[in-house]
């Protein structure tokens, strides 16, 4: 039997520390892996979710978008992925007793960890306005009520439909289908938080804003740099795939502020070797760089790679590239000196990884959040581009770019046309299937849309999973952004904080999960995802869902529209909500490299679609060509007495879902409110090992951002730098610090000073 859920909130603000771990999985992350699933689904539930995870019969992981081998293991789950599988399909259930019980006040002073404890969510609630409590509702009441708010607005702009990275691309697709047929653009999603820099450079610069390698490419190169990633917690299946790659004769180089320990050495849980010996080692050379130095890192390669005698592939920079002239111009300037203060590296050190540049031939650059989420991080990727093209390692078996997406779809929810500023093609595709003009105006994104509830013109919010309230930044500000709406609401399949924090009226839509099966009056359904790497394949769930009644994303969206549009609306709503297959041919039509939808997701595996840098090296830029940028060296400055802060996860956690109260791998467990500080930067500081300290954010604005009573860990973290836990410090990324062009929150570069314990919680 499951445990119950827990009854009391565990104190999340006395840590115990130990020394931090150097090696990753083993024993350990099995036995992690099993405990943890057996407490909430039990044992016999656990066996048979778990040997369904991404097997080509089964469902999809909905933890994170790392891709699935060729030939999968009887076990293709890490840890993380058993914690995700766990919470879903736990067998705890919040039922219409709980809500009458607990007070909405007295739910929003619990921690997201409890409420995530609770189970799952089996009814539809409503939060009405002046009500203290949530109460039923039925499905038909409660899309009546949506579609009363929605045509009560001066404008479909007065409404914001958020994504998760979780919803199918089926889901996405009848989603932004619907908002576009409202009338806005208004489509807000997760990505718009991560890894939205990416897309912005990487579509200027080579076309598609998309990574361009696959699983093979990382088996085949020479050299891997992992930069600004920590895969043994955000994708553990990674490590797998780095160690083929090692054991193939490859090099890895990490470019880290912190050391992780699944980049020092990988015990793989799949091997004997594993799980009794040491494991392998992956990293070969660990630059431990200054947070936000990985521009003039870069930069630094850049000129090395042009001073080189043969440095450049001459030839694929003529053939393919555009603007290489005015970037080698500028890469040329760069001063020692200016490096060496950005990213607080010793000079032989970069040089040493220039020499394993240059005597390599297939070089592959995986990034994540510690590139993206700075001011200048689209800069930063253009100049990781840059370095690419140099020596022609894109295009070529064996290299190319390699942003590790978090969320299951999160690149396909984008692929489906949840986005704020949808192209003319895709537009024009949309209007000439359904038969109507979309809207052309660009709509908002996640910060611009904290912007427009805050000022009062976004009135109704509409969130598809996530748990935006405590994903965004400057808690305080989008709580009261939120406060501010006529009617919010969630669909979910856990309670979670934004569930909470409400407009005046509130409604929460329960939905089936990834492990659920989905039935409807025309048999058995299954869904889609696109990975990281661009291979679509489906996902069939396989539980009994945890209520009966219980709709799939698809279902709600189509007869919320159905609800909202009216009987005259032309789209097949009630078609696409019981056939799936309906829906994926419109898809087909619409989207480029869906032709055929239904015929190749069937296939073992799925399919990948087409990209054209990596598959012919032709560029869909705006020059035909792959573009060199001129990115002018920039770093972060920080304040004498204060330190660079950086969120981050812990072990025990995805995104805003909490699972436990412990960092294996860094040796923290039983709380959360810790802070990694260098040990001269604390002495220098007067920073205590376990003392209690508040984080204040400072920012131009002036405003006082505080995050109380965080305990001081002496850790090596670079220096000039620190880290804490999201979405605890949330509270201190200010609204309107963002990367330029992407628009993306800065949450690893939040400038940070210390202050004795004030002596809130």
């Amino acid at each position: 039997m499951a445990k119950q859920a827990p009854q009391s909130d565990p104190a999340q603000d006395a840590p115990e520390v130990s020394a931090p771990q150097h090696a990753a999985a083993g024993l350990p992350a099995v036995g992690h892996s099993l405990r943890m699933a057996a407490e909430q689904m039990g044992p016999r539930r656990t066996l048979a979710t778990l040997l369904k995870v991404n097997q080509p019969n089964g469902f999809d992981c909905p933890g994170c978008a790392w891709p699935e081998p060729d030939k999968t293991h009887t076990a293709e789950f890490c840890e993380n992925g058993a914690k995700a599988v766990a919470e879903e399909a736990t067998e705890r259930r919040i039922r219409a007793e709980f809500f009458a019980a607990h007070s909405v006040s007295e739910l929003a002073e619990r921690s997201g960890y409890w409420l995530g404890q609770q189970g799952r969510l089996t009814q539809p609630m409503l939060l009405d306005e002046g009500a203290t409590h949530y109460s039923p509702i039925s499905w038909d009441d409660a899309f009546a009520l949506i579609a009363e708010e929605l045509r009560a607005l001066d404008t479909p702009d007065g409404a914001a439909f958020y994504t998760s990275g979780r919803t199918s691309n089926e889901a996405a697709f009848a989603y932004q289908l619907f908002a576009r047929r409202l009338g806005t653009n208004n489509l807000p999603d997760c990505s718009n938080m991560c890894h939205e820099s990416s897309g912005s450079a990487l579509t200027e610069t080579l076309g598609v804003g998309k990574g361009s390698v696959s699983l093979k490419d990382l088996y085949q190169a020479d050299l891997i740099i992992v930069a600004g990633q920590n895969p043994g917690t955000n994708h553990p299946r990674m490590l797998s795939a780095l160690e083929r790659a090692k054991r193939a004769g490859a090099t890895i180089v990490s470019v880290n502020p912190l050391p992780e320990a699944g980049l020092e050495r990988f015990k793989n849980p799949q091997h004997a070797r594993g799980l009794v010996g040491h494991g392998t080692k992956l990293t070969d050379l660990f630059l431990q760089i200054r947070l936000g130095g990985d521009l003039a890192l870069f930069r630094a390669l850049n000129q090395l790679i042009l001073d080189a005698d043969g440095g450049v592939d001459r030839a694929f920079v003529e053939e393919h590239c555009h603007g290489f002239e005015e970037f080698a111009a500028e890469a040329r300037t760069t001063g020692r000196e200016e490096v060496l203060a950005a990213t607080g590296l010793p000079w032989e050190q970069i040089e040493e990884l220039a020499r394993l540049v240059l005597g390599s031939r297939k070089v592959i650059v995986c990034w994540a959040m510690g590139l993206t989420q700075h001011k200048h991080a689209v800069p930063t990727i253009r100049e990781v581009v840059n370095f690419l093209l140099l020596r022609g390692n894109v295009g070529r078996p064996g290299a190319g770019v390699c942003p590790v997406r978090g969320h299951s779809n999160v690149q396909g929810d984008r692929t489906m046309g949840i986005f704020e500023r949808p192209s003319k093609a895709f537009l024009d595709a949309l209007a000439g299937e359904f038969g109507f003009e979309p809207p052309r105006a660009h709509g908002l994104d996640s910060v611009d849309t904290i912007r427009g509830m805050r000022d009062g013109r976004v009135k109704v919010f509409f969130a598809m999973g996530g748990n935006f309230v405590a994903a965004t930044p400057d808690t305080e500000v989008t709580e009261a952004a939120m406060r501010r709406c006529r009617l919010t609401v969630h669909v979910s399949t856990k309670l979670n904080r934004s569930h909470v924090i409400t407009g005046a009226r509130a409604l929460i839509l329960p939905t089936l999960g990834r492990t659920d099966r989905d039935v409807t009056a025309r048999g058995a359904q299954f869904v889609s995802v696109e990975d990281s790497m661009g291979q679509v394949h489906s996902s069939r769930g396989g539980l009994r869902p945890p209520a009966p009644g219980l709709l799939s994303e698809v279902a709600i969206v189509c007869r919320l529209a159905r609800a909202v549009l009216g009987p005259q609306d032309s789209v097949p709503w009630e078609d696409f909500a019981t056939d799936y297959d309906t829906l994926r041919d419109r898809i087909a039509r619409v989207v480029p490299g869906f032709a055929d939808f239904n015929e190749k997701v069937r296939r073992p595996g799925g399919f990948t679609l087409p990209h054209g840098p990596r598959d012919s090296r032709t560029f869909p830029t705006a020059t035909g060509k792959a573009n060199f940028t001129v990115n002018p060296l920039t770093a972060p400055e920080v304040p004498a007495g204060r330190l660079l802060l950086q969120t981050l996860r812990s072990h025990d956690q995805y995104n805003t879902t909490i699972y436990g109260l412990d960092d294996r791998y860094r040796g923290i467990t039983g709380g959360r409110r810790i802070v990694l500080v260098n040990p001269a930067d604390a002495a220098e500081l007067g920073l205590a090992e376990g003392a209690y300290v508040d984080l204040v954010g400072e920012w131009k604005d002036g405003v006082e951002r505080r995050a109380p009573h965080f305990k001081v860990v002496h850790y090596p973290v670079a220096r000039g730098g620190a880290a804490a836990y999201y979405p605890e410090t949330n509270v201190l990324v200010p609204l309107d610090s963002t990367a330029d062009i992407s628009n993306t929150p800065t949450s690893k570069a939040v400038v940070v000073r210390f202050e004795p314990d004030s002596g809130e919680r």
